[in-house]
Parts: structure tokens; C-alpha cells; sequence
């Protein structure tokens, strides 16, 4: 293969068959998208490509070569090299060599998901020119909510963007999760897909309306907190999980906030790492006395909610109102 300048880092939708393709990256998700595109960029005529799966962990000599010999009948042929970020010194000699003159009628894709093992075939392949399709992990909240909008984009489907924010927050970190989620309100929702929609299907799951009480109150915006909040209540939403959510979002910025200057990673708050990116955002509106306060009056229309008083929503209400203000400054 003759050298050529290093073509940028391409998306993984993007992914297409080429003689040797490198799909990098740790979201396996991705990974596995980018190859089922590269397949069915290889059918022909409704047939599926003559696929081989090789470990590169547990690789043989000469299984690549043998793999990536043409078919007597002209069928496409694909081998898919998985594991290649655990590479043993036989798949690496034998990868050098076949990146050096691949076979054209057939795809070779290398996953590798990440590190520095294998940098000498990830050089040589790059420094040649390969296809490089990136399958980066999502893990912070920008990264999931730009993920889950491209679902929807892809798929030619309008989609507002507090239903994707809703999305977001009702399934929450988990990629496959998210993409299923995604797909399960395109196949039963037709045309725009709203806010009210994410919160049909999965409000009782996470209770969307919940938290985007709480993320309205924690953002000052009490106009909009309490218009969630009685919209909830006429529709016959519990009082209990409207309050929790308030609660579970406080206790969120109080984590975050005594870890400032500890250098604590999200693990040991028990949180990922977009919900610590969240709360260091919504933070710049609070201090230690207005979240110690608003902590003890969600604390107090808790106990109102669960009995100590006859009037659950007014509680409810006044305690929205009051967080709302607090942020407010």
C-alpha cells in the first residue's frame, strides 16, 4: 500500500468498506454500528458478506492471510479483527505485513479499543492512509444529549430539544440504553417527538416530570418550576416523587460542592461523570448557605408530603418556589 498523508479521524455513521479499515475507540456500541454499516456496505444482491470474527488476543500465525484469501465464488468477504488493543506478536508481524499489500476484493476491519498496545500497526496503518473511523466514549451530559440528537437527526425525525434534555436525564448514562430508548420513540411516536412524549414513556420509569421540576427550580427558573409543578399534580402525578427528585438534585450539588479542591473522581461520589460536569455548572448559582437552606425546606415539605400536613401540593409548591428563589439569588 503506498504511503500517503494521514486522513483525519472519520465518524463512525460514516464507516465503509475499504481493503483494511480501523475502527478505534473505546464505546462498543459505536464500534459494533461502524462494522454493520461496513457489512452492509459490502452486500450484494440481498447477501450477506462472508464474515470471519479473529481475536487478536488469541491470534494464530497466518489465520489473517488464510481469513482474507478471496472467495472462489466471488462473494464479498469481510474479517473482522476484534480485541486488537490486546494484540499478541504474532497478529502484530502478520498485520504489518498484510497492511503493506492488502488484498482489495476483500475488508479487513481492525478494532482496537484503545491504548498504546499495538501503536506500531496503529502508525503504519494510519501513516498509510487507512480509513480511521472514531468511536470515542460518551460519558460527559453534552456528549450523551449531542448522541441521543443524532439518533434523532439521522433518522430524519424532528425532535425538540428539551424532549432530548428529558431523554437524557429520564434513561441516563448508559449508551445502549439511550440508543434503544431513542429508537423505541421513533418506532411508536409519529412525526415530532416532544417532551410530553418522553415523559409518557418513560416518566414512570425515572419520572422525567420530576426532574425537570427540579432542574427548573435548581436553575432558578421558578415560573416554569411551578407550571411543572401544577401541571403534574392536575394530571394526577404524586407529590412523593416530585419532591424526591427536587431532593436527589440537591444532594447532587452538595456532593459536588465538598468535593471542590479534594480532587475526588465521580466514582468515589458514587456519581458519572456527567452528572459531575452538571452540577459544577449548576453550582455557579449557589452557595454553602442558600443549598444548606434549600436542603432543609425540601427536607421539611418531605415530611409535610409524607403526613405531617393536609395540604401535600401547597407544601410541595411553596418549597419549589422557595429553591427557585434561592438560585435566583
Amino acid at each position: 500500500m503506498a504511503t500517503a498523508t494521514r486522513r483525519p479521524d472519520l465518524e463512525w455513521y460514516s464507516a465503509a468498506p475499504a481493503p483494511v479499515v480501523l475502527v478505534s475507540g473505546p464505546e462498543q456500541l459505536l464500534a459494533a454500528r461502524a462494522v454493520e454499516r461496513i457489512a452492509a456496505g459490502l452486500r450484494r444482491g440481498g447477501a450477506a458478506p462472508s464474515t470471519t470474527v479473529l481475536d487478536a488476543g488469541a491470534y494464530t500465525k497466518g489465520a489473517l492471510l488464510a481469513a482474507a484469501s478471496p472467495s472462489l465464488f466471488d462473494d464479498p468477504a469481510l474479517v473482522v479483527v476484534e480485541s486488537a488493543e490486546r494484540m499478541n506478536d504474532e497478529f502484530l508481524a502478520d498485520a504489518l505485513a498484510y497492511v503493506e499489500a492488502p488484498d482489495p476484493d476483500v475488508t479487513v476491519v481492525i478494532r482496537h479499543g484503545g491504548g498504546v498496545r499495538g501503536k506500531k500497526l496503529l502508525d503504519t496503518m494510519r501513516k498509510a492512509g487507512v480509513p480511521q473511523y472514531a468511536c470515542a466514549a460518551i460519558k460527559k451530559d453534552a456528549e450523551l444529549v449531542e448522541f441521543a440528537q443524532g439518533e434523532f437527526v439521522r433518522a430524519s425525525r424532528p425532535i425538540a430539544a428539551r424532549a432530548v434534555r428529558a431523554l437524557v436525564d429520564a434513561v441516563g448514562s448508559d449508551v445502549a440504553e439511550l440508543a434503544a430508548a431513542c429508537k423505541q420513540l421513533m418506532d411508536d411516536v409519529e412525526g415530532s417527538l416532544t417532551e410530553e412524549h418522553v415523559a409518557r414513556y418513560y416518566g414512570s420509569r425515572v419520572n422525567a416530570t420530576g426532574f425537570a421540576v427540579a432542574d427548573a427550580a435548581i436553575a432558578g427558573r421558578t415560573g416554569e418550576a411551578l407550571s411543572l409543578v401544577r401541571h403534574a399534580v392536575s394530571t394526577g402525578t404524586d407529590p412523593v416523587p416530585l419532591v424526591a427528585a427536587l431532593a436527589m438534585k440537591l444532594r447532587t450539588l452538595a456532593k459536588v460542592g465538598a468535593a471542590r479542591g479534594r480532587r475526588m473522581n465521580p466514582g468515589e461520589l458514587g456519581l458519572a461523570p456527567w452528572q459531575v460536569d452538571r452540577a459544577s455548572k449548576e453550582l455557579r448559582r449557589w452557595n454553602a448557605d442558600t443549598l444548606a437552606e434549600a436542603i432543609e425546606c425540601v427536607a421539611a415539605a418531605d415530611a409535610e408530603i409524607k403526613g405531617a400536613a393536609r395540604a401535600p401540593h401547597f407544601a410541595l409548591e411553596r418549597a419549589v418556589r422557595r429553591v427557585s428563589q434561592l438560585a435566583d439569588g
